[in-house]
């Protein structure tokens, strides 16, 4: 394997993009933010806008992070699930069908409550424990939690598929839905959605009344009284991203999700300690794991997962607080790595705080490093980066981009 030129580091604030807010001026949150590490960089690199899969896809962060990588979704992406089970440390095996779950609150009638049990961070380990390892219809059920409301679900047994739908409604105020085959005469897809769905009403029995449940209720909290399942799939085969790429590479990750793919690409994984993936994560901590990284490793990823998630709560004010975070882990980076190296600073999607989802708005891009052509950007948002030296590019663009300049692409053709 060829020694990097330069080390590369693909920095991703999580749902980073937005459209304008109201009271913000018409501002997006990245705007409205005081960000003067990410606007010095700017000025000094280029800028450009990225379509993460194509233009107007509603990207999920999975399909998103492998088309960045280099992976085209279309072709390799089978459900979200098996990266959720590995990145948490479960045990994937062939024939496996994983899905990711949500630790949710649902009334007597199965509606649901809250998706997220009110964010639930403590005693999910209890919760998961009193489901794990059941057998339903002779197939094997492995559960274990993740971070704060996530979790996964791992099926191991003959005759299972991952072409059900989702037990999850993705919204509140709606009943939970019933797991169906995608076909009604596939035999295999018709016995798993059996067993997700009886899974499901064992979760309810076994957590509804669980102590730990008990215990919210008395402080006034959401019970995690049930499990929902979503993204049913198995594991895809990839070529491995230091072999597909010529070079070695680590994840600095806060979420399962991220963990998984990364493990799934052959990357190697580091945690940095007090990293939650949530709006309190250590910042300052994530900086110094880059620093390290990237004396270690000639390519660098890392997800910040907060401004995703002030997006699905429709609350700019809150994002724009957790971009200018952003932007101070930045800065702190640039103190504790003084070697020259490339930056690349997106998002792996919008997430629109008036939507409150996903949307398929191009998200910004920069680019920092040694020996640039540079462009007239003065500013780091969506807005100024339209009109950058990158243009619109996709997500698979990146790493190509990337790899020229740090000295490890092999050159096409004679």
């Amino acid at each position: 394997m060829a020694r990097a030129l330069y080390k590369g580091l693909l920095l991703i604030a999580d749902g980073l993009g937005d459209r304008p807010v109201p009271e913000m001026g018409s501002k997006t949150p990245l705007e409205y933010a005081a960000t003067p590490t990410l606007d010095r960089l700017a000025r000094e690199g280029e800028c450009g806008l990225m379509d993460p899969i194509a233009p107007g896809i509603r990207a999920g962060s999975d399909t998103a992070h492998l088309a960045i990588l280099g992976y085209d979704p279309y072709r390799v992406y089978q459900g979200r699930g098996p990266f959720e089970a590995l990145g948490i440390g479960m045990e994937v095996r062939g024939g496996d069908v994983a899905l990711r779950c949500n630790f949710s609150t649902v009334d007597a009638e199965m509606r649901v409550i809250d998706r997220r049990a009110g964010r639930i961070t403590e005693g999910t380990r209890e919760l998961a424990e009193a489901v794990n390892g059941v057998e339903i219809e002779g197939v094997q059920c492995f559960f274990k939690e993740s971070v704060a409301h996530r979790g996964a679900l791992v099926l191991r047994g003959e005759g299972l598929s991952h072409r059900i739908t989702d037990v999850d409604p993705h919204a509140e105020g709606e009943p939970i839905h019933e797991a169906r085959p995608l076909d009604p005469d596939d035999p295999a897809a018709v016995r798993t959605a059996q067993v997700v769905n009886a899974f499901v009403r064992l979760s309810y029995e076994r957590l509804n009344d669980h102590p730990v449940n008990r215990a919210r209720r008395e402080q006034g909290l959401p019970p995690a009284n049930i499990i929902l399942p979503r993204g049913a799939g198995v594991a895809p085969h990839l070529e491995p991203f230091p072999q597909k790429h010529g070079m070695t590479a680590v994840a600095v990750v806060e979420t399962g999700l991220i963990r998984g793919i990364a493990r799934f690409v052959g990357m190697d994984t580091l945690d940095a300690p007090g990293a939650t993936g949530g709006v309190d994560t250590n910042y300052a901590s994530i900086a110094d794991t880059l620093a390290r990284a990237l004396q270690q490793y000639d390519f660098v990823l890392c997800n910040v997962k907060a401004p995703d998630l002030c997006g699905h709560d429709r609350n700019p004010h809150l994002k724009t607080q957790v971009i200018e975070r952003i932007d101070g882990l930045v800065a702190r980076l640039l103190e504790g790595y003084r070697e020259p190296f490339y930056l690349v600073f997106t998002g792996d999607h919008s997430t629109p705080c008036s939507v409150g989802d996903h949307s398929g708005d191009p998200v910004p891009v920069l680019l920092h490093g040694p020996d640039l052509r540079g462009d007239e950007v003065l500013r780091f948002h969506e807005y100024a980066c339209a009109r950058g030296a990158l243009g619109r590019l996709r997500g698979g663009d990146l790493i190509p981009i990337l790899t020229q300049l740090m000295g490890v692409q092999e050159k096409f053709g004679a």
